[in-house]
């Protein structure tokens, strides 16, 4: 059901055909508006999924403590508890309250931050346990270099719990507004369209491990990172 009403007069705000599609939102890529930016966090407030661009590719969102949304994402991925949902934040100290780093880990997350990389890392007190890793206590954590994001952030003051927009049976994510309508419209609650993303996943790294493991190679360059990573295979 959609969650989200907006006035039909506002030209920066559409809905698809279907009485039931989800909320379009038409944001500007490098200087989103404002009363746009508010609107999707209060979808997001309200218990929505949005999906939504990133510097890397689309990814659907949801308000950390929404355990029902969280959930929604996970069936839309077709994926369980024991895949790794992203905190997405807003800088690199509101990754450090949700995710525990030692000095090593604290110099990685630094070099990639912002950017194309999403870390695996233990999860802090503040992170509810639903959308932890069930077995290790890992979240991921990244901070996205794209301008609607930084925006959004900043509006809501929490991360967002992110999944990349890739669908079940699918090896890429979707990379454009009114695909995603096509294909999930009717299943969450609005879509951020400011343009095509990069059409690349992030690189997760997950330096919960020993030594630190490539779990998915993706847009951003390990070496970048300036550490010995060593290539992997997903988990979870």
């Amino acid at each position: 059901m959609q969650l989200y009403v907006a006035p039909i007069e506002d030209p920066a705000v559409g809905r698809y055909s279907c009485e039931f599609m989800a909320l379009l939102l038409h944001l500007h890529p490098t200087h989103p508006q404002p009363r746009l930016v508010r609107r999707i966090a209060d979808v997001l407030r309200a218990g929505g999924v949005v999906a939504y661009p990133t510097d890397s590719s689309y990814a659907l969102g949801c308000r950390m403590g929404d355990a029902h949304a969280a959930g929604r994402i996970r069936a839309l991925r077709g994926v369980d508890e024991r895949h790794h949902l992203t905190l997405v934040c807003r800088d690199l100290a509101h990754v450090g309250r949700f995710a525990r780093m030692d000095n090593a880990q604290f110099h990685v997350v630094r070099r990639g931050t912002p950017g194309p990389f999403t870390f695996l890392l233990r999860a802090t007190p503040d992170v509810p346990r639903r959308v932890q890793h069930p077995r290790r206590s890992t979240i991921g954590v990244r901070v996205p270099d794209h301008p609607v994001v930084r925006a959004l952030l900043a509006e809501l003051d929490q991360p967002i719990v992110s999944s990349t927009l890739i669908l079940p049976g699918a090896d890429d994510a979707l990379n454009d507004a009114p695909t995603i309508a096509a294909r999930i419209g009717d299943r969450i609650d609005a879509i951020v369209d400011a343009g095509a993303c990069a059409a690349a996943p992030t690189t997760v790294i997950d330096l919960a491990a020993t030594p630190p493991v490539v779990v998915r190679a993706g847009r951003g360059d390990p070496a970048a990172l300036g550490i010995d990573i060593q290539p992997g295979s997903r988990i979870g």
